[in-house]
């Protein structure tokens, strides 16, 4: 896919830009197992996992008449950010965030992950210098994008036609439809690509398809 056809790149970050799919299901097995559920394979995983995330958690057994959706999404984040570094970004992804700087596109984080932890954790990997936005969640519950995402929009002043979601889930293709967006979403992440491939979305075998070419591109104003 040709990423010059746009002037403005929207990145997801969980499962997107980060190969973190792996930690978070390793994780939600080790709160499974204290509680006596099953355990997900990683076929389980990318079926049900879904936004908002508290449905997801009673997908896989959890009782709220037992606990809150509050402290298990707690004991689940705590021990995310003990571990999350580590991750490592996506196989080729520091490299295309440099290219389409290169390439007089902008580029911003839309993401459900909490918005201090991602602003840090950009630095982390040095690359939140490629973008001219990030917006992030307000608590820890992944509550979804949809509303960051179109006030992202105004505050860019940049036309939806110009603009590209690029995710890992169906619900990116959800917000990118909301926003009136173009999506392209990639199976490397959270959701298979069995319901991926039932989005209203493009989707590529992995960010080594996402190309620029030279010909027809728009640059930035």
């Amino acid at each position: 896919m040709d990423l010059s056809v746009y002037r403005h790149l929207i990145w997801d970050w969980n499962g997107t830009l980060l190969d973190d799919a792996w930690l978070c299901r390793d994780i939600m097995n080790g709160q499974l197992r204290k509680r006596g559920l099953p355990a997900l394979s990683a076929d389980r995983y990318e079926a049900i996992f879904d936004f908002p995330v508290e449905g997801y958690y009673r997908k896989v057994g959890f009782d709220w008449n037992k606990e809150s959706f509050e402290e298990a999404g707690t004991e689940f984040i705590v021990e995310y950010e003990k571990r999350k570094t580590e991750c490592r970004l996506q196989i080729g992804a520091k490299e295309l965030l440099k290219r389409v700087e290169s390439a007089g596109l902008s580029q911003a984080v839309l993401s459900a992950y909490s918005h201090g932890s991602l602003e840090a954790f950009l630095g982390h990997f040095g690359v939140r210098s490629h973008f001219k936005s990030v917006a992030g969640s307000r608590n820890h519950y992944a509550e979804g994008k949809v509303e960051h995402g179109l006030r992202m929009l105004q505050e860019l002043h940049v036309s939806p036609s110009d603009t590209l979601l690029i995710g890992d889930t169906t619900h990116d293709a959800e917000v990118a439809h909301a926003m009136g967006v173009g999506c392209v979403l990639i199976p490397c992440g959270h959701n298979s690509r069995d319901r991926l491939a039932r989005c209203r979305a493009e989707m590529v075998n992995g960010l080594g398809e996402l190309r620029l070419g030279v010909e027809g591109r728009k640059t930035s104003p």
